[in-house]
């Protein structure tokens, strides 16, 4: 899971702080900030990414309108996380913690690293749905599964092209690639041996805190200030 930066709340033509009259129009500063990604679930989506409340509008009424608690949601993680009313330190948060340090992506599925906070890790995991598999009685509707298999065989097939013709003109084909399709950390774990491409993908998506990784150590994750992992 990718971690972001939402950033400080927006200004309007003035200078002053924009009123969200409906927090669906907070939708394009939040694509502005973060790209057109699911916060959760990193799929890329040009429609039917809603602004998602982190602590639920019903419980929670004074933080409907609320900048800090905005971040972006495909349908099924928004769905499935509904209105659960829920502890904050229970979990780790995109825009808090260094969530890709305490996630493990492989093909499909997506785990929780031991020892890296691994409790919280299991219950965001479970809270938007990373966990769920299609039954043969599904009608395809969540796709995130499949769509994540695709994804890593497609970041597998562009790190087999690049060990054959390492150019920047393919490294920027693949970012290209990764762009349109979304699933960051599965590209970032296929290419975790090649720190200038680790680089080139912490640069390329908007929001992306730039603080989780040593860029001393081959861009190796760390723990971002502020959060617990």
């Amino acid at each position: 899971m990718r971690p972001v930066v939402r950033g400080s709340w927006p200004l309007d033509a003035e200078g002053e702080q924009k009123n969200f009259a409906q927090y669906q129009n907070a939708r394009k500063d939040l694509i502005d900030r973060l790209g057109a990604y699911c916060s959760y679930c990193e799929m890329q989506l040009d429609a039917s990414l809603a602004v998602e409340h982190i602590q639920p509008k019903d419980s929670h009424p004074s933080k409907a309108l609320h900048w800090n608690n905005f971040l972006l949601a495909c349908t099924h993680c928004n769905s499935t996380k509904g209105a659960k009313n829920i502890d904050l330190n229970d979990y780790l948060w995109p825009d808090w913690d260094n969530t890709f340090r305490a996630l493990d992506y492989q093909q499909g599925i997506v785990t929780s690293v031991p020892g890296i906070e691994q409790a919280k890790a299991d219950r965001m995991i479970r809270l938007v749905g990373l966990n769920k598999m299609p039954k043969p009685s599904d009608n395809a509707s969540d796709r995130r599964w499949l769509s994540r298999i695709e994804a890593w065989s497609m970041a597998e097939r562009a790190n087999q092209r690049l060990s054959r013709c390492n150019t920047d003109e393919m490294r920027d084909q693949i970012l290209d690639t990764v762009k349109s399709k979304g699933y960051w950390s599965i590209w970032m774990t296929q290419f975790r041996d090649h720190p200038d491409m680790l680089k080139r993908l912490i640069e390329a998506f908007p929001g992306t805190c730039t603080q989780c990784f040593d860029a001393t150590d081959n861009y190796a994750p760390v723990s971002r200030m502020g959060g617990v992992c």
